[in-house]
């Protein structure tokens, strides 16, 4: 996931507020959202690479959602566990969100640069094991990209400002924020003619949504939770010529 866009207790319907695109290479296998089987309070997308996923929330509302740290210098360290687990681990977990990023700042090492979010109906937190600490998310309009929360990249900026000016009006929908999330006003210029294996190419990440043969943006996802516990939550997928090839959408009430 490259583009995290959110508001935490701002607008008067809906507390959490959540408009994401996830990018990634065409050549690894996702599957789309769903209600998960082998952990069937988990509503989210899947890695069938490594079996995690990148955002979900589960039957009581709990919500989490992952980017990778952008480190394009850095060696390649080695897999000891790949990111997406954070997420689910988190998902099937009990614990509040304060607690459980506490406990996972100490053990970040084990994996590759990332920055999460944990959400549970209380609070919303911002784990990355490229900080000191988890930060406690303030009430207000955030942006979350492949670096630390609110870092003012281009397409982090314009996006932050979209979704400030779309929640302005009447209740948000999800087609709106579908609509906003496919924006491709950034345009970086030509597509490069060689893709490093592990990174996209660094014009190609300042798209909000990214069009390219090898890399691209993969889906996008909405949710809205309300204040009386309801969750609507929509995933839209794309091609790697940026066409939508099927929509998902969920309404359920939390317990």
């Amino acid at each position: 996931m490259c583009l995290i866009l959110f508001t935490w207790q701002t607008h008067p319907r809906y507390p959490l507020v959540v408009a994401a695109n996830r990018d990634e290479f065409h050549r690894r296998p996702a599957a789309g959202a769903t209600w998960w089987d082998d952990a069937p309070g988990i509503l989210a997308g899947r890695d069938l690479q490594a079996g995690g996923t990148w955002m979900g929330v589960n039957r009581n509302g709990r919500f989490a959602a992952i980017t990778n740290y952008r480190e394009p210098l850095a060696p390649e360290p080695p897999l000891h566990y790949s990111r997406g687990h954070l997420v689910r681990d988190y998902l099937i977990s009990q614990d509040p969100a304060e607690e459980h990023a506490w406990r996972l700042q100490a053990r970040g090492g084990a994996y590759q640069g990332f920055s999460l979010l944990l959400g549970d109906g209380r609070k919303l937190v911002c784990v990355s094991n490229r900080t000191e600490e988890p930060v406690l998310i303030a009430p207000g309009s955030h942006v979350l990209s492949n670096h630390l929360l609110d870092t003012d990249w281009p397409k982090a900026h314009h996006g932050r400002l979209r979704l400030e000016e779309l929640l302005q009006g009447e209740d948000p929908d999800a087609e709106s924020l579908l609509d906003m999330l496919a924006d491709r006003s950034l345009v970086p210029g030509e597509e490069p003619k060689v893709f490093e294996l592990r990174l996209a190419p660094e014009h190609l990440t300042r798209m909000a949504f990214i069009v390219s043969p090898e890399y691209g943006t993969r889906s996008s996802t909405v949710l809205l939770a309300d204040r009386t516990g309801g969750i609507e939550y929509v995933e839209r997928q794309f091609d790697a010529q940026g066409n939508a090839t099927g929509t998902a959408r969920f309404a359920f009430q939390t317990g």
